[in-house]
């Protein structure tokens, strides 16, 4: 096929594939099987493999999300994305009614009212019709640029169905009910800590910097605003509404429009009653003045526009009794208490758990064992107890006191000054594990190449492994039993254990998940001790003595080198052969790195960003994350971004890896 036929073809697949993404994810109306879609995808893939000069942004193919990017850039709203005024109670939505009637006397006044979709705001451009940018709210008048992530988001299009010239549309990125759900259970399973609600899980989702950790959390968004627009006019908000629908854009179709505001709030009190009915979350309805020539005379304040209100739904509430109050040891080391309830419908579910944060809630609340309380949900999956009708205690209800030791391993259980949370010392807890060894073999950590938490887990689940330690004791025969793995991956993973055991001091220090002790501070341990043994026998007075060890880090690192468990796993890792020491810096004259600055964009083939940003400062060179007339070098890899262009602009030297290699003389 020449390049002609292939852009025909390509243009007609996108054309298509955008159809049917628009009737399965807008409409919920599919006319093609899963297996006839996927067809159609895969030959769109293999044709702009074939001719990747073809491949645009707006392809269907660009929604599986991208390479990991370094920080999010900010984007100035060309009309600034005002928050909403709230009414809680109908005679504050009723007073609002007044003071737009009354700013608009002997007016006829309507109201579209509107679903509130408890998600993130965000804000698209199009330009030409295609997506080009978005933003989420930030302060109103500057968002973070989250493009990427948003072009993930399956049923927001990339390409709208008339070319217009230049618009801006205002919505809502949420995550559905189920979604919600399988997402908390895969983390509760994985020990990691659960989202609060369906907005966190969202907000969450949307400022990965990875795109494809967005991409695999099936978020949705529903479009209600247009913030600014060429070559179309409205009269009214209603007839903006119709005209995104019309170009493809999802907008919820339960909004209505009433010129009595006592029908706004039927309306309003209806969905109160059957909101839990939907597969996403709404936390109350919005109510905006429908004549958009009315809007611009009621103006707005510095915060919230003076014709639109959101009337926000109470909470529901429920009584019933706590069977018993258990803890959850989390990734961290963190014991979440969590009170046993006797199931109670709330909210359009069944709820048998609450959470209680930590011990300080439990005494405030004073919630005993036993005791009948009010739990609820406001906008939260999550039900907490809010109240405790002391008035029905029979006197056999039981206070409860966190544990000294945590009930998952046995160890010492801390409370560090001035915080809330007890937590497991041992970083060989069963609960904390996992997470644990994840962190351990991650990049910035030991860089364990294959190590990845799907390997993690099924060595786990084989018995193979009980702590970072027995890594290193793991076996050829051993490796391959394991599902999926062959001669080849078995060879690779043993290959890199041996290679992460030559890793800096710094490192071994940051992958063993020490709290408080990031990076930085492992290597500054690192640098001032020489060796773990002497990192291991500093006292507190000793390391608060060091510049950058605040009281709670250096509390955190006696702690934690104290604790036996921790210490058995230290001695294994020395009889293993991992580097304890710390590789001193050649003192021999003055190093072409000294004083340097150097900024890495771009794909680097032979080494990870880490692993160059490492060999720099370890000859005394620093890295910055931005490209300034101070910046010595910017070293260029693949698809090199932003940087790479400002510094051409500010006439920096820009070298390849083969340069930086002769400059640090690898």
């Amino acid at each position: 096929m020449d390049i002609t036929k292939a852009r025909e073809r390509i243009e007609s697949l996108r054309r298509e594939l955008e159809t049917h993404n628009y009737r399965y994810y807008v409409l919920d109306d599919p006319v093609i099987s899963d297996a006839g879609y996927d067809r159609l995808m895969r030959e769109l893939e293999n044709l702009e493999k074939q001719f990747p000069e073809l491949v645009t942004p707006y392809s269907p193919t660009r929604r599986v999300g991208g390479k990991p990017r370094e920080g999010f850039a900010t984007i100035e709203h060309r009309v600034p994305m005002l928050s909403l005024g709230n009414a809680f109670s109908e005679a504050e939505l009723r007073d609002f009614d007044r003071r737009v009637r009354g700013a608009l006397p002997g007016e006829d006044v309507s109201y579209v009212v509107e679903l509130k979709i408890d998600g993130l705001a965000v804000s698209l451009f199009y330009e030409d019709g295609l997506f080009v940018r978005g933003a989420t709210r930030g302060n109103g008048e500057i968002g973070e640029d989250i493009t990427h992530n948003l072009r993930t988001v399956r049923n927001i299009p990339l390409r709208l169905k008339d070319a217009v010239p230049a618009l801006e549309v205002r919505g809502e990125v949420y995550m559905p009910q189920a979604a919600f759900e399988q997402l908390n259970r895969s983390r509760e399973n994985e020990g990691k800590p659960l989202f609060a609600n369906p907005r966190n899980a969202a907000a969450g989702s949307l400022r990965q910097l990875d795109p494809r950790i967005t991409a695999a959390r099936n978020l949705r968004a529903w479009f209600y605003a247009i913030g600014y627009h060429e070559g179309v006019s409205f009269a009214t908000h209603g007839e903006s509404l119709e005209y995104l629908a019309g170009l493809g854009l999802p907008v919820n179709p339960y909004y209505r429009r009433f010129q009595d505001i006592g029908k706004v709030l039927d309306y309003c009190r209806e969905w109160e009653a059957k909101r839990f009915e939907l597969p996403f979350a709404i936390d109350g309805m919005v109510v905006k003045v429908d004549s958009l020539e009315q809007q611009e005379r009621l103006g707005a304040t510095l915060k919230s526009p003076r014709w639109a209100i959101a009337f926000k739904f109470s909470p529901e509430q429920a009584a019933t009794k706590v069977k018993d109050i258990i803890l959850r040891v989390g990734r961290t080391g963190v014991l979440t208490p969590t009170a046993v309830l006797e199931p109670v419908r709330l909210a359009g579910t069944t709820v048998s758990r609450a959470t209680l944060h930590n011990e300080d809630i439990i005494k405030e609340k004073d919630v005993h064992i036993g005791d009948t309380v009010i739990v609820q949900k406001a906008g939260e999956i999550i039900p907490e107890v809010v109240a405790v009708l002391t008035e029905e205690r029979t006197g056999a209800e039981k206070p409860f006191k966190m544990p000294e030791q945590c009930p998952d391993c046995g160890a010492r259980v801390v409370r560090q000054e001035g915080e809330a949370a007890f937590r497991c010392t041992s970083m060989t807890c069963p609960a904390r594990l996992r997470e644990g060894l994840i962190h351990f073999a991650s990049r910035g950590a030991m860089d364990i190449a294959g190590l990845g938490p799907a390997v993690i887990e099924q060595l786990l689940k084989a018995g193979l492994i009980h702590d970072a330690a027995d890594l290193y004791s793991l076996k050829y025969e051993e490796l391959i039993k394991l599902e999926r793995f062959g001669a080849k991956s078995a060879r690779n993973l043993l290959a890199a254990l041996e290679e992460s055991k030559k890793a800096s001091l710094g490192r071994l220090v940051f992958a063993l998940g020490i709290r408080h002790v990031g990076e930085r501070a492992a290597k500054t341990l690192a640098g001032h001790f020489g060796t773990l043994e002497r990192i291991m026998k500093a006292g507190y007075e000793e390391l608060v003595g060091i510049p950058e060890i605040g009281p709670k880090m250096a509390e955190s690192i006696t702690t934690f080198f104290a604790q036996e468990q921790n210490k058995a796993v230290l001695e294994k890792l020395v009889r293993a052969g991992v580097n304890t020491e710390e590789k001193r810096r050649r003192e021999t004259g003055l190093h072409p790195l000294e004083g340097k600055t150097f900024v890495l964009t771009g794909t680097l083939q032979e080494f990870t960003r880490q692993k160059a940003k490492e060999i720099i400062e370890s000859l005394g060179g620093k890295v910055s994350s931005s490209v300034s007339k101070n910046t010595d070098y910017v070293v260029s890899g693949e698809n090199p971004g932003s940087k790479y262009e400002k510094a051409v602009k500010l006439g920096v030297p820009v070298i390849d890896e083969k340069k930086f290699r002769e400059i640090v003389s690898l």
